[in-house]
């Protein structure tokens, strides 16, 4: 896709040379930047009922009069924000999806100057509204006619636009990577097609790649791991990426993302409704490649490691059993009481091996805990630190990625239920406070850097029509990771 911003002055919108014009509007009929032809087709349509300024709404146009575009939509915002603008432009998108255009003009009527934000929510509603997965589905739709969008603003906004429009590209790009990992079945997407991703990305743009072995993780002591990968045939991998960007004496940040490719519960098996969806088990770890592409597109002058440990959790006569405990990478014992609760024991071995990189901070992704969807539902990832500034900082990224989070409790008193007789710890708390209980858990792994923790079991996927992953959360990611560039 092809995106570029256009200078149009509040004269000139309907006299641009494109397939489709899209106008959204935000605020009152008088209040919108619009041209003579423009203006007297909005008054027409509010005036006959076709259009009412309530968002969402979107009317098309064939054959405007005036209008140099053979087609014109108007798309409704909820108001002038960059959240409101990507609605409006995916509506706009579903009304010209069936037609030939392939060169779409965008203007937003309701600002005088949109900023870099709605440049990349543009680009953001655009992937979404084009991607296919079509990788085992031949009788997928074919790519949209659409090749080409311009974002049309005042020639003193071209140059935040164009930034914007950039930037929107780079983490897109990331979305789209995380979103097909993520919907790859399990026999397609294994630990192993995690890897040679990974080593696909390092070839591109000069990451830095290894991937440890069974033998590897064995010597490194990663028992936690290794109780969970025991019971399938699929071999496991532990991958490390590293990008580079800034000086050696920079310490790095480490993105941490939990890559169970199939998660069937182990012994403690999983009911077998919806459990195909357990493929998009590996949303963290997708997460963490779909970022890497988006900071190998931008450069990013900051140092940054990627972990990723993967595996399937199957049962079976070598399968890790209730009541089993295991020695984790950093000395402390596990009783494991519930095999379903395996995401946190791949990770905490995980988040032991990143204390070799000396981290500025560490961030670990998993799709963890049912618990948190019952608490934030499919809006806002779970997120838990200890520490205020991290924990603003991710929670302001994902503000200005449209990919939302909610500070979630850590506090000690939760530690309670993990106590057991038989171990230094329990794998799981019980039903009250799951998510918090598993967040606590992982922190008895994370005591010698910053830590945060992303819970996004409730919107790394979608069920039901839109069944498939969503990428996220790539652009929160992403922008904390420009944060800290600077």
């Amino acid at each position: 896709m092809d995106f570029r911003a256009l200078s149009a002055g509040a004269d000139a919108p309907s006299k641009i040379a494109c397939d489709a014009l899209v106008v959204v509007l935000a605020g009152e009929a008088k209040s919108q930047r619009l041209d003579a032809p423009l203006a007297a087709l909005l008054k027409e349509a509010l005036a006959s009922d076709d259009l009412a300024l309530k968002a969402g709404r979107a009317l098309y146009v064939h054959r405007p009069a005036g209008v140099k575009a053979p087609r014109l939509v108007f798309a409704v915002a909820a108001d002038g924000s960059a959240k409101a603008f990507k609605s409006a432009v995916g509506a706009a998108l579903a009304a010209l999806k069936q037609g030939g255009a392939k060169h779409a003009a965008v203007l937003h009527a309701g600002l005088a100057a949109p900023e870099a934000a709605h440049a990349e929510a543009l680009v953001a509603a655009v992937g979404d509204a084009t991607y296919v997965y079509r990788h085992t589905k031949p009788s997928a739709p074919a790519d949209a006619a659409l090749k080409k969008v311009s974002l049309l603003v005042a020639a003193g906004s071209l140059k935040a636009a164009q930034q914007g429009l950039s930037r929107g590209e780079a983490i897109a790009s990331g979305v789209a990577l995380a979103r097909e990992c993520g919907n790859r079945p399990a026999n397609h997407a294994t630990p192993s097609h995690l890897a040679d991703r990974a080593r696909e990305l390092a070839k591109q743009y000069g990451f830095k790649v290894e991937v440890l072995d069974r033998k590897a993780v064995e010597k490194l002591g990663m028992g936690a791991f290794l109780a969970v990968a025991q019971g399938s045939d699929e071999p496991l991998k532990f991958i490390v990426l590293r990008h580079d960007g800034a000086a050696k004496s920079q310490a790095p940040v480490v993105l941490v993302g939990k890559g169970i490719t199939f998660d069937t519960g182990g012994i403690s098996i999983k009911p077998s409704a919806e459990m195909d969806e357990m493929k998009f088990d590996m949303g963290g770890a997708a997460s963490v490649l779909g970022t890497f592409r988006a900071i190998g597109e931008l450069k990013l002058k900051l140092n940054v490691v990627g972990l990723i440990p993967s595996c399937d959790n199957m049962p079976s006569g070598r399968a890790v059993k209730p009541g089993d405990v295991v020695t984790s990478m950093s000395g402390q014992t596990i009783e494991i009481l519930n095999t379903d609760a395996e995401g946190r024991l791949i990770l905490c071995d995980a988040l032991t091996y990143a204390e070799r990189f000396k981290p500025q901070a560490v961030v670990d992704i998993a799709t963890l805990t049912g618990a948190c969807v019952i608490a934030l539902g499919h809006h806002r990832s779970g997120l838990f630190s200890a520490d205020d500034k991290l924990a603003a900082g991710l929670l302001a990224a994902g503000d200005a990625g449209l990919d939302p989070a909610w500070r979630m409790p850590l506090d000690e008193d939760y530690d309670e239920g993990l106590k057991s007789n038989f171990a230094d710890m329990g794998n799981v708390g019980g039903r009250a406070g799951g998510s918090i209980t598993a967040a606590r858990f992982l922190s008895k792994y994370a005591t010698k850097y910053r830590w945060a923790h992303l819970d996004i079991a409730g919107t790394a996927w979608k069920s039901g029509a839109a069944k498939g992953g969503t990428g996220r959360p790539v652009p929160l990611l992403t922008h904390f990771l420009l944060s800290l560039a600077g």
